[in-house]
């Protein structure tokens, strides 16, 4: 399945006139157990992404993840920062100033530089977290200004597609906002990851500028 994955990443890199390898691939691994993931660390996988807090900590716990980052992909509420600072590689889903600041304070309390995605709610769907595009510009100049954490690009779960392709403007809306902060972008603001694209959408989302990839189903089924 991995390398099924790979195939169509490199198909749509090559589409994009992309160089092969261009593109990190995210294990989704949410409800996976820490024998499943740690055998699944030995392939062609280059993170792993949790959604859940509670399974992050149990499978660092026990060395699921082997040599391989994990990165927590999913909503993390102030409470439980202390849980993910320090242990996550990068935490994609960054929404609002209250959470800059929790992860701010356990990152300065732990010595660390937490690096961190803003998540953007790009279909302004209530259901979702993440800013409005139009906070993006508010957010940086924020974060810009804290030591411990270093804003490393941004995220997005755009609207469920209902055909084919229906993504793409979702994700090249993504891309300008990505390119707008990269254009601005200094201090402690370096805009290098473009998080968007899952199992039915990644080859769309790379086509449109994605350069890191959360496949969950794809791979583990």
């Amino acid at each position: 399945k991995v390398d099924a994955v790979r195939q169509k990443m490199a198909g749509a890199m090559r589409a994009a006139g992309r160089p092969d390898g261009s593109v990190l691939l995210c294990a989704a691994s949410k409800t996976q157990n820490a024998q499943t993931v740690r055998a699944s660390a030995e392939c062609a996988i280059d993170v792993f992404g949790e959604n859940r807090v509670q399974e992050l900590t149990e499978k660092l716990a026990a060395g699921a993840y082997g040599a391989k980052p994990v990165h927590m992909i999913g909503h993390l509420q102030t409470n439980k920062v202390k849980y993910v600072v320090g242990h996550a590689a990068l935490i994609h889903s960054v929404d609002s100033m209250r959470l800059v600041d929790a992860i701010e304070k356990e990152a300065a309390k732990l010595d660390v530089v937490q690096d961190i995605l803003l998540e953007v709610n790009i279909g302004a769907e209530a259901s979702k977290s993440g800013i409005a595009p139009e906070e993006l510009p508010g957010l940086l100049e924020c974060a810009h200004a804290l030591p411990s954490l270093r804003v490393r690009g941004l995220m997005s779960i755009p609207p469920a597609a209902d055909a084919p392709g229906a993504s793409r403007p979702y994700f090249a809306q993504m891309r300008g906002l990505f390119e707008r902060a990269q254009a601005a972008q200094g201090g402690n603001v370096s805009m290098e990851y473009l998080s968007m694209g899952m199992s039915a959408d990644f080859a769309d989302a790379i086509l449109e500028g994605a350069n890191l990839v959360r496949v969950g189903t794809a791979l583990f089924g």
